[in-house]
Formats: structure tokens, C-alpha cells, sequence
């Protein structure tokens, strides 16, 4: 099976959360050497560091200090869909009216081409052709109206595939899998928080 991506997510109570994710990507990089990448937010702002190669490549020192906060999710990539670019990176982050939002997928939506359309006709612009812009888009635009739980039920009763997604939103760390749960997603419980 050539569908594979690592998804991290990890929320702690008092020390930053970078170090934690980077260890959990360099554990998951089996799943994917394309890009690397995480986002942190400190709760006034959203940090982020996404680069092409493999994790040890992708992050110095300097990078990971500048990702301040105690929660943080994400990503190494194998790509299904999408380029073989800097744009398909992941976590991919958006600033909008209802705040911060990062997303790092593994999966493959059936469905993508029916939702960008329908987004791109409320006037979504997009930047890559991969799935995961699709259901980050979709994913802010219901946060307009609802809070995280509903906005994330919303996403999910629209987008159709095989998926699991950590999800940031300002401070919160959210892990979301598809209703049959075929991609892997599991929480573990630290002394000082929690990592999906």
C-alpha cells in the first residue's frame, strides 16, 4: 500500500510542545520522506516550519526553538495526491476571520474534485491540487459559524474517503479519523498532556 503520511498532534501543560513533535515525526518517517513539517501555537500566534526532506533535514536548532507553544501538530508526507512540491507540504496553516487553523492529513478523499469546485464557486482560492487544502478550506469555512466539534462533524459529513487528521485551531489539538477508521490514529496520555 503506497498511501502513507505521519500525522502527530500533541498538547501539553508547561513546556513547549516542538521537541515532542519532532521526535514523534523522526519515529514516523518510515511513513513518509518527502516534507516535514509542524505548527505550534503560543496562544496569541501560530508558528510554523514546513521544509522538503527528511526530519533530521528539514528542522535545526534555530527551527525548532522559534516554534513556541504548548500544543502543536504534524506532518511527514508520502505523496497520493497533490505535486511533489513545497505547496503540498503539510501541516498546511491558514489565518482567517475565526482565527488559526493547522492541518496535517493522511489519506485520500474520493470526493476532492465535487468539493473544490464547490468551494471555488463561494470563492475559494487554492494553491495546491492536494486534498488536504480542500478539507482545510471546507474546515475554516464551517468554523465561521460553528465551534471546532460541530465545524470538524460538518467537514466530515461532506468529505468522503479514507482519512485520519490531527487539526489545530488556535490552542486546540483535535484528532479526527474517517467513520470506518481504516487510517491509524491512536492518543496517548503523558505526565504533562496529551499525543495523538
Amino acid at each position: 500500500m503506497h498511501e502513507k503520511c505521519g500525522v502527530v498532534g500533541i498538547s501539553l501543560r508547561d513546556r513547549d510542545a516542538a521537541r515532542p513533535l519532532y521526535y514523534s515525526l523522526y519515529a514516523l518517517q518510515h511513513r513518509g520522506q518527502e516534507s516535514a513539517g509542524i505548527v505550534t501555537h503560543d496562544g496569541f500566534q501560530q508558528h510554523g516550519h514546513v521544509e522538503m526532506g527528511l526530519v533530521g533535514d528539514a528542522f535545526d536548532e534555530s527551527d525548532l526553538e522559534s516554534l513556541n507553544g504548548v500544543n502543536g501538530i504534524g506532518h511527514v508526507r508520502y505523496p497520493t495526491s497533490g505535486g511533489v512540491n513545497n505547496c503540498c507540504a503539510q501541516p498546511f496553516s491558514v489565518s482567517f476571520k475565526s482565527g488559526s487553523l493547522g492541518l496535517a492529513h493522511n489519506g485520500n478523499l474520493v470526493n476532492t474534485d465535487e468539493v473544490r469546485d464547490e468551494l471555488a464557486g463561494l470563492g475559494h482560492a487554492f494553491t495546491s491540487e492536494g486534498d488536504t487544502e480542500v478539507i482545510a478550506h471546507d474546515l475554516a469555512r464551517n468554523l465561521l459559524e460553528a465551534d471546532l466539534v460541530r465545524a470538524v462533524k460538518r467537514t466530515m459529513n461532506r468529505i468522503h474517503g479514507s482519512y485520519s487528521l490531527t487539526v489545530m485551531h488556535d490552542e486546540t489539538v483535535m484528532g479526527v479519523r474517517d467513520p470506518k477508521g481504516n487510517r491509524p490514529l491512536c492518543i496517548g496520555e503523558l505526565e504533562d498532556g496529551y499525543v495523538l
